[in-house]
């Protein structure tokens, strides 16, 4: 008599509860990392990094199904396969009449891709299982070279930390408004690409050329470029759109506030806004309200404010007891009363590091996501930049100004894309 294998499920975090009723066609909810090496990938050897990364993370394991009162995670036996580039960018992956894994790995050239449904992880989560599946190719495609100088991978966290829900953990309960007025944000419009396909372009740069024009303005990178995003959406502005304020979304890592090694989701966003009919249109006064907005939102009572809000919400007891067919009403309708408060979203991965050894290895790496307005993502390695914009819409104007005005200020911009 056989046995059936015992089924294991975990439920979805307090960020990933969104993704599932508000991905779509038009807006994936599927985010992208890519590695750009020296020399061609070799298929074989990624899967066996592959199939050897997965045992690490096991979340990556399952799929996602619907209960009554909530979506989960269920262990499945399905394996991952490796398959060259065929897809547009950051395809939809989540697709409730298909049992299927909330990520892939594929590959074109010299380029290794990770595209992740963000149910699953957020940005540095993603970027953990990224690295470890790097580790595991490098490792076995050049031991030789590497002999006895196989570096120690530097995030080594054990199954129950990967597998840790940061935000039951760092909720208190402590009571809290739940109403947060915003304001209707100008919102970018435009001729939408055919079969819904994003639009893709990145601009690669020194990562010191833009320091150094952001310490000219006194202030930090991240700053510099939220601030250049907004005033190039407002250089593209209609007359009218000027009666709403430009605002910037963007995510916030919690795990540098909060204790964390989870590899799921652990981020909050702020929202960075700026009224151009109403203030002055001197970038350098947007970058002054930016870096005070900045200083303002990022402190560790405002984040923990915004979590407790949120977790409010999946504690209340009439919350628990509701449909899920009725949750995913109410989270649509949420999801869309949010949107009206955001023009756009810039999402800084920040420097990713490798072991020393991998160096030969590695040009660069890139991160992009879906959208369905104008976003912006970046990291950087070594003294590469990438800034990576995606739209679905056929007009480049913003992305043009953005890259023109950091050009125009003696920083040296590649620009690839996927026109």
């Amino acid at each position: 008599m056989k046995h059936r294998k015992k089924v294991e499920w975990t439920r979805l975090d307090n960020a990933a509860k969104i993704f599932p009723p508000t991905s779509n066609e038009r807006d994936t909810k599927v985010f992208r990392f890519a590695c750009e090496l020296f020399e061609r990938v070799d298929p074989i050897i990624l899967q066996e990094a592959l199939d050897e990364t997965i045992e690490i993370f096991p979340l990556y394991k399952s799929v996602l199904r619907k209960g009554v009162f909530w979506y989960y995670f269920e262990t499945s036996s399905i394996r991952p396969v490796v398959e060259e580039e065929s897809l547009p960018v950051c395809a939809r992956i989540y697709n409730e009449n298909r049992r299927n894994l909330l990520f892939r790995v594929f590959y074109y050239k010299n380029r290794i891709n990770l595209e992740i449904f963000h149910a699953l992880s957020d940005g540095t989560g993603a970027l953990w299982f990224m690295k470890s599946l790097l580790y595991q190719y490098f490792t076995r495609k050049y031991k030789d070279s590497l002999k006895n100088t196989i570096p120690r991978i530097d995030y080594d966290a054990s199954i129950s930390q990967k597998m840790d829900d940061s935000f039951l953990k760092h909720y208190t309960g402590k009571k809290l408004s739940l109403m947060v007025k915003s304001e209707r944000a100008y919102h970018i419009r435009g001729i939408r690409r055919e079969e819904n396909r994003m639009r893709l372009v990145e601009g690669t740069m020194s990562v010191k050329s833009v320091l150094n024009v952001a310490h000219e303005y006194n202030t930090t990178l991240t700053v510099y470029l939220t601030a250049l995003f907004m005033y190039s959406i407002y250089k593209n502005m209609p007359e009218r759109g000027k009666k709403h304020p430009v605002v910037l979304s963007i995510p916030v890592n919690l795990r540098n506030y909060f204790e964390s090694e989870s590899a799921r989701n652990f981020f909050s966003t702020i929202n960075i806004g700026y009224h151009f009919g109403k203030d002055r249109t001197d970038l350098q006064d947007v970058i002054r309200s930016v870096n005070e907005s900045f200083t303002k939102e990022l402190t560790e009572e405002r984040l923990k404010n915004h979590m407790e809000r949120l977790a409010a919400l999946e504690h209340n007891v009439f919350t628990r007891v509701v449909p899920l067919v009725l949750k995913d009403v109410t989270l649509k309708l949420a999801n869309r009363i949010n949107e009206r408060g955001i023009t756009a979203a810039l999402s800084n991965i920040g420097k990713v590091t490798m072991p020393v050894e991998f160096t030969p290895y590695i040009r660069q790496f890139d991160v992009f996501t879906s959208a369905r307005r104008p976003q912006i993502c970046m990291c950087s390695y070594g003294d590469n930049l990438v800034i990576s914009f995606t739209s679905p819409f056929t007009d480049t104007d913003i992305q043009k100004t953005f890259f023109q005005i950091l050009s125009k200020k003696g920083i040296d911009v590649k620009i690839a894309t996927n026109l």
